[in-house]
């Protein structure tokens, strides 16, 4: 497909948003009249894409089912200064759209990230566990990857063409915007947070995160990427369990042999040793894997010159 070029691409991933989509195209035509709106229908069978064209989108198709999988055709083909990412459900006010823009534009921000969780979702938001969620999926990555981002999960961003060209889009689903916020984190790309209006879905739009199921994605997506990005930790850990379930079966034989030359307990004896093994092998993995993603960062850093230079000469 063609890529596009613009100064700024509203990017709105779509599946079944009928009930929303021409409003929302219209409140982000108006809040940004110079900017292509582009709406990425993801197999909606309830008109979306009709509604959306005649609303004055730009209605192109992604049939890979999931949001992870239109964020990474989004970013592929569309090529612009700024991109804003928001839902098509109606839950994001355009008020704060300039805003968010000016600070890409003005080189002040690679991402900026529409905060609701400072702001109005806690009280807007009727569904108790998507709060609870939300809560547990924050305070687990500003711990592992100390951090302090107010909201992680938020479908609402500006990115820079550097940010956009450069992340390597791997999740399918929801768990996109988690895995957006870690590799920016990890590749220290400027951050900026604004709180945001956040209001609930209007009747007869039904959201189509499933709470259980999309939760437990994102929790997985959260181990895996920790053991990807930070390994010496992630099996530094392991390898302490291991190591102490060793001490634990392994002092006291040693102690009885020191006491009464005799070694009455071999099979504790072997299965400490087992897992002391187990423990050195974790602890050489992780150091060995720590230095493999350190020549990556280099090698990213590599990367994002030579896509400024690219960027400077064209």
């Amino acid at each position: 497909m063609k890529k596009s070029s613009s100064k700024i691409a509203v990017l709105i991933p779509c599946y079944n948003e009928s009930k929303t989509i021409e409003k929302v195209v219209k409140d982000y035509k108006k809040a940004l009249p110079e900017a292509d709106i582009y709406v990425y229908d993801n197999n909606s069978t309830d008109q979306t894409d009709e509604i959306a064209i005649k609303a004055g989108a730009i209605v192109r198709y992604e049939y890979r089912q999931g949001k992870g999988n239109v964020i990474r055709s989004m970013f592929r083909e569309i090529d612009a200064d700024c991109y804003l990412m928001i839902d098509g459900d109606d839950t994001y006010s355009s008020e704060n759209a300039r805003e968010m823009c000016n600070y890409i534009l003005e080189k002040r921000a690679d991402m900026v990230i529409g905060d609701r969780l400072s702001s109005t979702y806690f009280t807007e938001n009727k569904r108790p566990f998507h709060n609870f969620g939300n809560k547990i999926v924050r305070w687990l990555i500003n711990k592992l990857f100390k951090n302090n981002i107010r909201d992680i999960m938020t479908g609402y961003r500006a990115f820079s063409y550097d940010f956009v060209k450069g992340f390597p889009v791997l999740s399918k689903g929801f768990e996109i915007e988690t895995e957006m916020t870690i590799h920016a984190v990890d590749k220290n790309f400027k951050l900026v947070e604004i709180p945001i209006t956040y209001r609930d879905r209007p009747e007869g739009s039904v959201s189509k995160l499933n709470t259980y199921k999309d939760g437990f994605k994102v929790l997985r997506t959260i181990a895996t990427l920790f053991k990807e990005y930070k390994p010496g930790i992630f099996f530094g850990i392991f390898a302490s369990i291991f190591l102490l379930i060793s001490l634990i079966l392994g002092v006291p034989v040693f102690l009885e042999y020191f006491d009464t030359g005799l070694v009455p307990r071999f099979p504790s004896l072997i299965v400490s040793g087992i897992f002391l093994v187990i423990s050195l092998l974790l602890w050489i993995t992780g150091i060995l894997l720590e230095v493999i993603v350190k020549k990556h960062r280099q090698l990213y850093e590599l990367f994002m010159n030579e896509l400024k230079k690219k960027e400077s000469k064209e």
